[in-house]
């Protein structure tokens, strides 16, 4: 397989990132396979493809607090991203197999990488799937999500059109789900996220956490690797437009 890895810790913003992540998933219908690790600039409050926002968040304390917005393509419920590492992983359908086992052989990668560098990381047990109406991401971890101590650790999402898929989540470097549940319209469950500057007691920076994964990503997954620039994008599309953010 060729593998293409993208690192960008500059960041930019949420419509931007999504429509990359969606350019590759595109581009992963040719048989090739990308992972990319990047940053936010602006940070970004982003919807799950599927989840009802309009109903769920508050547009006008959103639009008060000058908060950017963007709808993922992916499913999944609400995340800030801020302080994190964000990873995408695209590639052909079969690469790693069915919907369920892509998702463990991602995790899996990641997990490793992060208890390289001391991160007592576990992948979450089995459990009831959660509605996408069930609050935000980081409201409680869904089975096989990388959590520490049952506290859920990284957020993670994947789609698949086209004999492709794309697989994307948050890695926290700090923790700051508080913004999720400061726009959220009605009951607002309990947190069970943690971060990486918690789980280590120390500073975590995103050139450490990038290095560690794109080594155990080339460990994990052989074939041939190269360092690649983003594809360049004409527009942002529908992430750009609010009428996808805030589809009902």
């Amino acid at each position: 397989m060729r593998w293409s890895l993208i690192v960008e810790p500059e960041g930019r913003p949420g419509h931007q990132q999504m429509a990359t992540d969606d350019a590759l998933l595109r581009s992963a219908r040719e048989g090739v396979a990308y992972l990319r690790l990047y940053a936010w600039r602006p940070p970004c409050l982003s919807f799950g493809r599927n989840e009802p926002a309009a109903q769920r968040y508050d547009r006008r304390r959103i639009a008060a607090l000058g908060l950017d917005t963007v709808r993922r393509p992916t499913g999944g419920r609400a995340v800030w991203h801020d302080a994190e590492v964000t990873y995408a992983v695209a590639g052909p359908a079969a690469l790693f197999g069915s919907l369920p086992a892509t998702y463990r052989a991602i995790h899996t990668m990641l997990a490793e990488a992060l208890r390289r560098l001391g991160v007592p990381a576990s992948l979450a047990r089995p459990r009831a799937p959660i509605l996408p109406s069930a609050g935000a991401c980081f409201a409680a971890p869904v089975g096989g999500e990388i959590v520490v101590r049952d506290r859920k650790l990284v957020g993670s999402a994947q789609v698949r059109e086209g004999g492709a898929f794309l697989q994307h989540g948050a890695i926290l470097l700090q923790d700051g789900q508080d913004v999720v549940s400061s726009i959220t319209l009605g009951p607002v469950p309990s947190s069970a996220a943690t971060s990486l500057g918690a789980a280590l007691g120390r500073d975590v920076t995103f050139a450490e956490i990038a290095a560690a994964i794109a080594e155990a990503a080339r460990h994990a997954w052989p074939g041939t690797w190269a360092e690649a620039a983003p594809p360049q994008l004409e527009g942002s599309g529908r992430y750009a437009d609010p009428a996808w953010t805030w589809r009902s």
